[in-house]
């Protein structure tokens, strides 16, 4: 099965021909496209694509964009003004500058990114789980993750609307207007950033104190809008990948492309849940190497205190769990991919914490903490093959903490479990009559569900 489309087909009979206006403007930019390569609707999973004219080999560039071409706060029109009165724009989400570029330049008539802008009238294809109804998501993302996420980012953009960008817009009425930049364009541009922008790595510089590095991280760069790169489609399986260099972005291929292959790109190792969170869209869960599956902490913690008696056993539980808690900060989940834990350490530290007698508990603080494992040695023990050997008091943790995660998704749409899952899957004609909400969701569910099972099966005792 093909992977399903980043950007939905849509066929609305318009005669308007965005992408030669855009083919032209990147022309005129200096942006440079391989003769092997061309930007197409045809051939490809999503409504535009880059498929491969001629073989082209590994290491070979199929693009180059100067980063002049590049639209982002600096680069728009309204930057001076954007620098000026930087410090009045922060937000969690560092967003806003960039947000507020973007209603401008999507907005006016004479803009010098009107081509580029101009390929998503409306943002229509945008199907992000934020546009869908909040019935919808606790429906048919119940457990995943999706729903809280979702309602986490819609606060985040209500607020930072109203308190920074609705003042900033009434300072400055010849260049926004309340009623043309609303909340519901300025969310479109939120999706729109989430689904297509990039970021420029860190750079790796040397440090002399690492732990003054660790308390004070850097703050990630700035996302920014990148031509002709956010027209590739993302597959784990990628072929090509986006550099950065001083004066450029390449796009160069990281394996032999046929003739007639889509150009794909990647995002990262990205889980089916994250997505369709950030993108809008999903892999089939089989062909997903990076799908995971979060087990909550607090599901360790309800598994531990289960069948506890006396008071002294409940009191030793809970001042585990406090230190427990004070030693993971905010790390609220275990996270499992499909060859095993991905939080090792974490996780390592809970099971230790929560299975202590109350002898060794006692002994942990007086000692202020315990001696240091072999690092070395965690990750195998938590992989696929090491879960089996586990301490049985740890695997049985393990096992009923997967067990309530599996729980919380429900029954949704009259499904049983992976298996009744998985078999709606396998049958096309029933597959494809769901919609692309319903078959996102069940590509979701049915990775996590497969991981959260195959881990219980391993720490059966």
């Amino acid at each position: 099965m093909a992977t399903i489309a980043k950007r939905p087909k849509v066929d609305d009979g318009s005669e308007i021909n965005p992408l030669q206006d855009f083919l032209q403007w990147c022309n005129r930019v200096g942006l440079v496209l391989s003769s092997k390569v061309c930007v197409s609707k045809e051939g490809t999973v999503a409504e535009y694509g880059m498929l491969a004219g001629d073989d082209i080999e590994e290491g070979e560039v199929v693009f180059t964009i100067p980063r002049s071409a590049l639209l982002h706060q600096e680069t728009t029109k309204v930057s001076v003004l954007l620098e000026k009165e930087r410090s009045s724009l922060e937000s969690s989400s560092g967003w806003v500058p960039l947000l507020l570029a973007l209603l401008y330049e999507y907005t006016s008539s004479q803009s010098h990114w009107k081509p580029y802008l101009s390929l998503w009238t409306d943002f229509k294809t945008l199907d992000h789980p934020m546009f869908w109804s909040k019935e919808e998501r606790d429906k048919l993302l119940r457990g995943t993750g999706i729903p809280e996420a979702v309602d986490t980012d819609l606060a985040n953009i209500q607020r930072d609307y109203t308190d920074v960008v609705l003042p900033f817009i009434a300072k400055h009425p010849d260049l926004w207007n309340p009623d043309t930049h609303t909340l519901e364009l300025y969310t479109k541009l939120v999706a729109f950033v989430m689904a297509y922008s990039f970021q420029e790595p860190q750079e790796e510089e040397d440090s002399e104190d690492d732990d003054e590095e660790d308390e004070e991280e850097k703050a990630p760069n700035p996302p920014m809008m990148v031509p002709m790169a956010d027209m590739l489609n993302h597959v784990s399986n990628h072929n090509a990948n986006l550099e950065f260099t001083p004066d450029s972005l390449k796009m160069v291929c990281v394996r032999p492309i046929c003739k007639g292959e889509e150009v794909f790109n990647t995002y990262g190792q990205m889980s089916n849940w994250q997505l369709l969170h950030m993108y809008g869209f999903t892999e089939p869960y089989r062909n997903n190497g990076s799908d995971t599956a979060d087990v909550p902490v607090a599901n360790l913690y309800k598994v531990a205190t289960q069948g506890v008696q006396s008071e002294p056993d409940r009191q030793l539980v809970e001042e585990q769990w406090e230190m427990l808690c004070q030693m993971m900060r905010e790390k609220g989940s275990f996270v499992f991919g499909k060859q095993g834990c991905l939080t090792d350490t974490e996780l390592h530290t809970a099971l230790k914490m929560m299975c202590m007698s109350k002898e060794e508990f006692s002994e942990f603080k007086d000692n202020e903490g315990w001696e240091e494992d072999e690092e070395d040695e965690i990750p195998l023990a938590f992989s696929n093959e090491g879960i089996p050997g586990l301490k049985a008091s740890w695997k049985r943790l393990i096992h009923e903490a997967a067990r309530l995660t599996v729980r919380s998704y429900g029954d949704v749409e009259g499904g049983q479990g992976v298996k009744s899952d998985q078999a709606l899957m396998e049958d096309t004609a029933a597959f494809e009559g769901l919609g692309s909400r319903k078959q996102n969701a069940l590509q979701v569910r049915c990775g996590q569900k497969s991981i959260l099972h195959r881990l219980m099966e391993l720490t059966q005792s």
